[in-house]
This record gives C-alpha cells, sequence and structure tokens, in this order.
C-alpha cells in the first residue's frame, strides 16, 4: 500500500477542509437563494480545491506508485499515469 508523507498529506488534507467549507458556503448560498454568480464562483473554487489536492496526492506519491511490495520499480505504463492525471479531469 502507497502512503502520502506527512507533511504533504497535512497540506492536502488542510486542502481538502479548505474545499469542505466552500461546499458548505455554496449549500448555503443556494438555501439563502443567493445570486447565481456568486454560488458559481464558490462552487468553482471548490472544485478547483479538490483537483489541487488530487493533483498533489499523484504528485506526491507518484514514486511510491511506481513501486512494488519489494520496493523494486514495476513497470508502470504511461497510459496508466494518463489515466490517473485524466480521471481528475
Amino acid at each position: 500500500m502507497t502512503t502520502i508523507p506527512a507533511t504533504e498529506a497535512k497540506r492536502i488534507t488542510n486542502r481538502l477542509r479548505r474545499a469542505q467549507g466552500q461546499l458548505a458556503a455554496v449549500l448555503s448560498m443556494i438555501e439563502e437563494g443567493r445570486d447565481c454568480r456568486d454560488i458559481v464562483t464558490q462552487l468553482s473554487a471548490a472544485s478547483s480545491a479538490i483537483d489541487r489536492a488530487g493533483f498533489a496526492i499523484i504528485a506526491s506519491a507518484m514514486k511510491e506508485c511506481l513501486r512494488d511490495d519489494t520496493g523494486s520499480d514495476s513497470d508502470v505504463e504511461v497510459a496508466d499515469l494518463e489515466k490517473l492525471f485524466l480521471s481528475l479531469s
């Protein structure tokens, strides 16, 4: 199993907590009947934060993801890596 280094995990967790707060704000804004432009702006910020967290996870753990359980490099195909990145788009 691949784990995220502790320093990166803290940074990613903070980013996701921020996104969680932004999503809560979006829900409140909808319930309050706020202007749709403001809602979309907030929703875009949440989406961006989630995307950036996903990219940070991939970037910080890429080296570990490319290793097998014995610690040697595995034969990961470029197509597989592309699929990981594209899954976030």
